[in-house]
């Protein structure tokens, strides 16, 4: 499942030189991933609130291909690749029309209010497994030290 959120950009994103300055993509691609959340009926805040579960962005990259200005619309493609029982990978496209800004991947962990691993919210894991993911060529896998690769326990600092 693929999400897609349109944003404008403003003056106060660019730069000196009128362009998106390159850490903006980060909260693009945060709104992207919130909104793709919102649209499986995911509330975060309940479960921030009542599960005490956060969902912390522990990796992070991005790729930066062609300017984006302000005043440009930016659609954000969002999409799952890869989870675990504590973590979840989501990619992302900022698409200035038909030409690509940006793409990224940014991997979330699943925490208590301490700061300790714990399991996603069981809402979330039974969408998640329902949901097809990519081909296998396109998962993201990181074995136990947080290392791509294979399976095992979170790759979470502290694994589960």
């Amino acid at each position: 499942m693929e999400g897609r959120t349109k944003i404008r950009v403003r003056y106060g994103e660019t730069d000196c030189m009128g362009r998106v300055y390159h850490a903006n993509y980060l909260a693009y691609f945060e709104c992207g991933r919130v909104e793709l959340m919102r649209g499986w009926g995911f509330d975060y805040a309940r479960v921030e609130r009542e599960e005490e579960c956060f969902l912390p962005v522990f990796e992070a990259r991005v790729k930066y291909l062609a300017p984006a200005f302000f005043d440009d619309e930016i659609e954000i493609r969002t999409r799952v690749v890869d989870y675990s029982y504590v973590r979840l990978t989501f990619a992302y496209e900022a698409l200035r029309a038909e030409t690509v800004c940006a793409t990224g991947e940014t991997v979330l962990a699943a925490v208590n209010r301490k700061g300790e691993p714990r399991k996603l919210p069981a809402d979330l894991r039974a969408f998640l497994e329902a949901m097809p993911l990519p081909p296998e060529g396109e998962r993201r896998r990181f074995d136990r030290e947080g290392r791509r690769g294979g399976g095992g326990k979170s790759g979470v600092p502290g694994g589960v």
